[in-house]
């Protein structure tokens, strides 16, 4: 057995991970260094190179850990929506909270934000990190067709994919520009649409 299979081995390694992650969250991609990250786990810095192939392997075990622990809190709230038909405006609210976070917490979400938008750009550089994304992506699609199914509602697909993308790009643009409300922006182009590409149910 290996010391990287070993409980104490599978302990350190996991450390490493959620120091990577929180880096991750707290500078992006920069922040994630071997050293960096050896010092926040409080483990050597020879340990990053032992238990991962690469700087890269390791922070697509960041980005998945991070990124599962979004789908956790997505699953857990569309597990709470009350099945009801739900009119645009407060079907576009469940929405903007379940894609971008609970407006309460927004300075912590907002750096949340920034993450997944730069783990985006990423995938299209490194494979390991495409495929976590298409993982999430999955998961993601099968918790938006959920919550909108308990709203009395149905989007294809295709229709799918676009409202994401519409949030997307809203959010890109207003995070680039520091926009103090991201999610109005998101909201609005939310509410022009919603009925389109999401409709009720006859």
């Amino acid at each position: 057995m290996s010391s990287a299979a070993t409980p104490k081995g599978e302990r350190r390694r996991q450390a490493l991970v959620a120091s990577a992650a929180e880096l991750l969250l707290e500078g992006g991609f920069d922040a994630v260094r071997h050293r960096a990250v050896a010092t926040r786990a409080d483990l050597p810095l020879a340990s990053t190179t032992y238990y991962f192939d690469s700087l890269d392997d390791l922070i697509a075990c960041a980005v998945e850990l991070n990124g599962n622990a979004d789908m956790e809190a997505m699953r857990a709230r569309v597990a709470a929506v009350t099945q009801r038909r739900r009119g645009a405006e407060s079907t576009v609210e469940l929405l903007v909270e379940l894609l971008l976070g609970d407006e309460e917490k927004r300075p912590e979400s907002r750096e949340r934000l920034i993450s997944r938008y730069e783990r985006f750009v990423a995938c299209a550089r490194h494979p390991a990190l495409r495929d976590v994304q298409l993982r999430l992506r999955a998961q993601l699609d099968d918790l938006l067709t959920d919550a909108l199914r308990r709203s009395g509602r149905t989007a294809p697909e295709g229709q799918l994919r676009r409202l994401v993308a519409m949030v997307d790009g809203a959010m890109i643009t207003a995070l680039g520009e520091y926009d103090p409300d991201p999610r109005g922006l998101a909201r609005g182009m939310l509410l022009e649409s919603i009925d389109v590409m999401a409709p009720p149910v006859v």
